[in-house]
């Protein structure tokens, strides 16, 4: 492990100031273990292989052949089941509005940190770093704003980044859209109708995510985003060429190589909570590259913050509990500790 006390290192620049922060955990006394400042889940296998997520085709979900749009229903629900992973394609998202989406991300970030830190811009969601984290392990490499879609379309939020709130309400309503088909099909394949969620995940409860994960001089020691599962119903992320994203299959981390023409699908703990464990919300974490820097955005499909959250079936293996999800979703983004509705 690098010295972080030393002068060569400490005189790194990183912006933000990741790197400092980062020496700060390092010095402090150390901790009886626990299993946030680990790596694994005890059990697992330290070990790291490429994977091919399921890749659906969802145009399908729209053909006039019965036998083609339960086939893609059925690779959705059987992805979720198997991995909690997935990947789309013909998803109705514009390869353009993308391309738009993140040349304004690209614009928003590399503005100074100290503007970016104090401006306010977008409802003041900036956040760097883990501001939570007490040991190394714990310490996320990234900067990323973290919005609700309740102030997506509020020009006041964006101060003199004009150019990105028609972008950003186009990209917002798209995945919303999206978010909305898929969960529909997961509950339809439970017996419940296709619109269940519509009440329980209203646009204005759901969060949009803008990541940066800056190239890092310490990457074989850090994490670019910490090992986690999802709050929420469902994520749907958008990533460029660079990669990073690893998922737990089998025991062991697995390597997500990037599709510049998929969308990355996850589950939420939430849902495997409805789904009484028929989808499986999976452990999921960003390695840091010490010579990219990686972007990528994430769409949150979350329930309103007093919806009562229960189990669509019989016997349940989770209590009914009025959710507290947004509570830390509004802060950091993820959940702090494990999910509070676990029996």
């Amino acid at each position: 492990m690098h010295d972080l006390t030393s002068q060569p290192i400490m005189m790194i620049d990183s912006s933000p100031p990741l790197l400092h922060h980062y020496g700060e955990l390092t010095r402090l006394p150390p901790q009886i273990p626990t299993l946030e400042c680990n790596d694994l889940p005890s059990g697992a296998v330290v070990m790291k292989e490429y994977c091919q997520l399921p890749l659906i085709d969802l145009s399908c979900l729209n053909s006039t052949i019965e036998r083609e749009r339960l086939a893609c229903a059925e690779a959705i629900c059987r992805a979720s089941s198997e991995w909690g992973f997935f990947q789309v394609v013909n998803h109705g998202i514009s390869p353009e509005l993308v391309r738009n989406m993140r040349r304004e991300q690209v614009e928003l970030f590399q503005t100074p940190f100290d503007k970016k830190a104090t401006c306010g811009v977008l409802n003041n969601s900036y956040r760097w770093g883990t501001p939570t984290a007490t040991c190394p392990r714990q310490f996320s490499w990234s900067e990323a704003f973290h919005i609700p879609l309740s102030r997506v379309s509020e020009q006041a939020c964006y101060g003199e980044f004009s150019s990105l709130r028609e972008v950003m309400m186009e990209f917002a309503a798209a995945m919303s859209k999206l978010a909305r088909v898929l969960a529909g099909v997961l509950a339809e394949n439970l017996g419940h109708p296709r619109g269940v969620f519509e009440n329980i995940c209203q646009e204005i409860n759901c969060f949009l995510r803008l990541n940066r994960y800056p190239a890092c001089p310490i990457s074989s020691e850090i994490f670019g985003l910490v090992p986690h599962t999802d709050s929420d119903f469902l994520t749907i992320l958008s990533q460029d060429e660079v990669g990073g994203l690893q998922l737990m299959k089998d025991s062991k981390w697995v390597a997500v190589n990037p599709n510049q023409d998929a969308l990355i699908v996850n589950i939420g703990d939430l849902f495997q909570a409805w789904s009484n464990d028929v989808y499986k919300s999976v452990e999921h974490k960003v390695v840091a590259n010490g010579k990219m820097e990686r972007y990528s955005i994430a769409y949150f499909l979350c329930p309103s913050y007093d919806s009562l959250i229960g189990s669509c079936m019989e016997p349940s293996i989770y209590r009914e509990y009025r959710s507290q999800v947004q509570e830390d979703v509004k802060r950091t983004g993820r959940k702090i500790g494990l999910p509070r509705f676990l029996l």
